[in-house]
């Protein structure tokens, strides 16, 4: 044998036998490139109109009711393709597209999150110093604090009045709109704050939002609390609300800024709120686009995951549970018979290998970004606690269907072993008796103001849950 054809068989001896990790862009088409991009734009979209969990559900309930889907009734009889949708408190929501074999071999869940890292306000949170007026905030979900200062920030949510009557607030994201911020020591005087660690350097007390620096004008130019007062004066004429209606409020502070392409090649998403609402806007958008599944499938949108999943709108409880049990009393099956038959995706982020912190990472066991959706095993911390782990057979099912639909995909882990690590919903979901595997998005720079992704992984997420959902 020569050795040109030796070099030829131990090349496809390779192709056969060994994993070849390649960057999705050698392998797709221009044309798949193009419907990355294209799937992306609205994707832009939903998440410049849904940057709080409340403002998710009601911008999904209203591109579902366009596509058809209606209010879940318990009384109801449904028939194969009818389309219904679950909302929960308005802040978690279930789409649900009936299966032509209904819920007898269990129902089909991809499983999202559409709550984000933030600062929320404080019960009492206004308060004036030093002819300021700011408001004293307690930051939502694992974030980096020094990296919320000096960033122009919006205020969004709900003010809800002593006789329950109540208003939605959004003001900072309108070209002329007043924005806001958290404040930080110039350099000059920062020479004590630098010396301390990343973790210290911001405390969370200081996370106070500056909201004005105007007073109510006097004629003698005395008087307390004149600057927080002028600020209610502001608020009172514009919402009618009182300071005693924060107490009963759900007010968040995201950055302020649009979802943009990233990149002269504009191949990524630079966007506050990816974690979780790229794979969020994926799952919903492979519900809205099955026609005639075999199965009933699911999508569903749950809050409260960056604090533990706990809280009737979290997956920690009963919702989604009690829903399946209504589709379940429908067709005269026990519930626990269909969630023993029932399979998820829970669609959640992965850390994207970042080579700039490549220390953290084990690069073999990592996802990259444009080589598809992660598919992984296992996630959790260290030796694997607080996970689901995904058994052989169901991974090798989803690996499968991934590979038969043309969905590019990859598995890791969330950094090296000792790193630290993370967890998702699927443990809740697992402990339901339900087949669960974690799917999503790598994301670089995760829990940050802004994360990054690519459009390709989007695409191919999309593309893993709607077959998923279509499979037999």
């Amino acid at each position: 044998m020569s050795k040109k054809a030796e070099k030829n068989g131990i090349e496809s001896l390779a192709r056969e036998l060994l994993i070849s990790r390649k960057n999705g862009f050698f392998d797709v088409t221009d044309e798949k490139i193009k419907k990355a991009d294209d799937f992306c734009e609205d994707y832009k979209k939903f998440l410049d109109e849904s940057k709080t969990e409340r403002e998710c559900v009601a911008y999904t309930v209203r591109l579902a009711e366009k596509n058809g889907f209606v209010p879940f009734d318990s009384t109801a009889k449904y028939k194969a393709g009818d389309k219904v949708y679950y909302n929960n408190r308005g802040k978690s929501l279930i789409l649900a597209v009936i299966g032509k074999e209904g819920c007898k071999d269990g129902v089909r869940i991809a499983a999202a999150h559409i709550d984000s890292p933030r600062l929320d306000l404080k019960p009492y949170p206004l308060y004036e110093a030093n002819d300021l007026a700011l408001f004293k905030t307690h930051y939502y979900g694992g974030i980096k604090k020094y990296q919320w200062t000096a960033l122009p920030l919006a205020m969004h949510g709900r003010i809800v009045r002593k006789d329950g009557s109540y208003i939605d607030v959004r003001i900072g994201e309108e070209e002329g709109e007043p924005q806001f911020c958290v404040t930080d020591l110039l350099p000059h005087l920062g020479t004590e704050q630098m010396t301390k660690t990343l973790a210290k350097a911001i405390e969370g007390e200081n996370l106070n939002v500056l909201i004005g620096s105007r007073p109510v004008r006097t004629e003698d130019g005395a008087g307390e609390k004149l600057f927080k007062l002028n600020v209610m004066k502001i608020l009172n004429e514009k919402y009618g609300i009182t300071e005693e209606d924060l107490v009963s409020s759900e007010i968040e502070f995201v950055p302020a800024f649009k979802a943009r392409d990233l990149g002269f090649d504009r191949s990524m998403i630079g966007a506050y709120g990816h974690d979780d609402r790229v794979c969020a806007y994926p799952s919903l958008e492979a519900a809205l686009n099955c026609k005639a599944p075999t199965h009933t499938v699911m999508a569903v949108l749950a809050d409260k995951e960056e604090v533990g999943s706990d809280g009737n709108t979290g997956l920690n409880s009963s919702f989604m549970k009690y829903f399946i049990e209504d589709l379940a009393d429908m067709e005269g099956l026990n519930v626990r018979d269909v969630l023993t038959k029932s399979k998820c995706l829970s669609a959640d982020v992965g850390a994207a290998f970042d080579p700039t912190y490549s220390s953290v990472y084990e690069a073999n066991n990592s996802c990259y970004l444009n080589n598809g959706v992660s598919v992984m095993k296992y996630t959790g911390s260290r030796g694997k606690s607080g996970t689901s782990e995904a058994s052989a057979e169901f991974m090798a099912e989803v690996r499968n269907l991934f590979c038969k639909n043309d969905v590019l995909w990859q598995t890791g882990e969330l950094g090296k072993v000792d790193a630290g690590g993370g967890g998702t919903v699927a443990m809740y979901i697992a402990n339901l008796n339900v087949d669960v595997v974690d799917v999503g998005v790598p994301v670089l720079s995760m829990h940050s103001p802004m994360e990054v992704i690519s459009k390709l992984d989007v695409y191919m997420t999309y593309k893993g849950i709607k077959a998923f959902f279509e499979a037999k």
